[in-house]
């Protein structure tokens, strides 16, 4: 891995993170293209850049933060599911990560399932994150575990998730950010943990450089992401990003099949 390519894995990180089309998928994808090889350093760097984009939610939505402890309380809650799938199948989901067929196909079908989210969940009740209730933070919290498979994003499945619950579009979206937060800390934390463990110096001068500035460009443009996303989400809904997905999978999987890719 050079600059060159973190740079434009921190770029693809920070505007996918939290859209509905997969940034581990992207990812993984564009580590194919650029023929990096995915070595235990690569993984960890691809989990830990996601830490840079999450803290722009922490900036964005600064004041829900500090609003109340029930807040925290929910955020527990929703991210219990992701807790107890990451640690039983935290060996297969590597495996998932090494496998861009994988990602072809969840885009193709979180793509189609995209086209119609907004007809099948068209009558919200709850508006405001203070609205969620401990049962749907948990539910929520559920369809999140679905982005343990490459490719069908975290985004997507919190957002469907919550939208399903009579969340409105925007309510969910918020959601999901919030969630996002626990979610990719500890996820962050417990890889640097299993990094550290097997490697007596925890990374070289490079591979510390990698990391900083990788973190800090995923941060900027994930800032700029979630404002346009918000915006766009509330006038158009998610028809464009199924549009994009179906398109995106079948290029994917034409170029497994193909072996341009693999």
């Amino acid at each position: 891995m050079n600059f060159l390519q973190v740079i434009i894995l921190a770029i693809i990180e920070g505007i996918t993170e939290f859209l509905p089309i997969s940034s581990t998928g992207h990812m993984i994808i564009a580590s194919s293209l650029m023929g990096i090889e995915k070595d235990e350093f690569v993984k960890l760097f691809e989990v830990v850049i996601q830490l840079g984009a999450i803290l722009s939610v922490v900036v964005l939505y600064f004041k829900r933060f500090f609003k109340s402890i029930d807040f925290y309380y929910k955020l527990v809650v929703g991210v219990i599911p992701a807790v107890i799938v990451g640690v039983l199948f935290k060996k297969k989901i590597d495996m998932l990560l090494e496998n861009p067929l994988v990602v072809g196909i969840s885009f193709l079908v979180g793509g189609i399932i995209l086209l119609f989210v907004d007809e099948w969940f068209n009558k919200p009740t709850i508006e405001k994150e203070e609205n969620i209730n401990y049962a749907t933070a948990l539910k929520v919290g559920m369809f999140q575990c679905l982005a343990v498979i490459p490719g069908i994003s975290r985004s997507a499945a919190s957002i469907v998730g919550g939208m399903s619950q009579k969340l409105s579009r925007t309510a969910a979206a918020e959601f999901s950010f919030f969630l996002a937060v626990p979610t990719m800390f500890g996820a962050t934390v417990k890889d640097l943990w299993d990094f550290h463990k097997t490697h007596t110096q925890l990374f070289t001068g490079d591979q510390a450089k990698f990391l900083i500035i990788g973190n800090i460009i995923a941060f900027i443009v994930a800032m700029l992401a979630i404002k346009s996303f918000i915006t766009f989400l509330e006038k158009k809904g998610f028809k464009l990003f199924g549009y994009y997905r179906i398109l995106a999978g079948i290029i994917v999987i034409v170029l497994c099949l193909t072996k341009f890719i693999s």
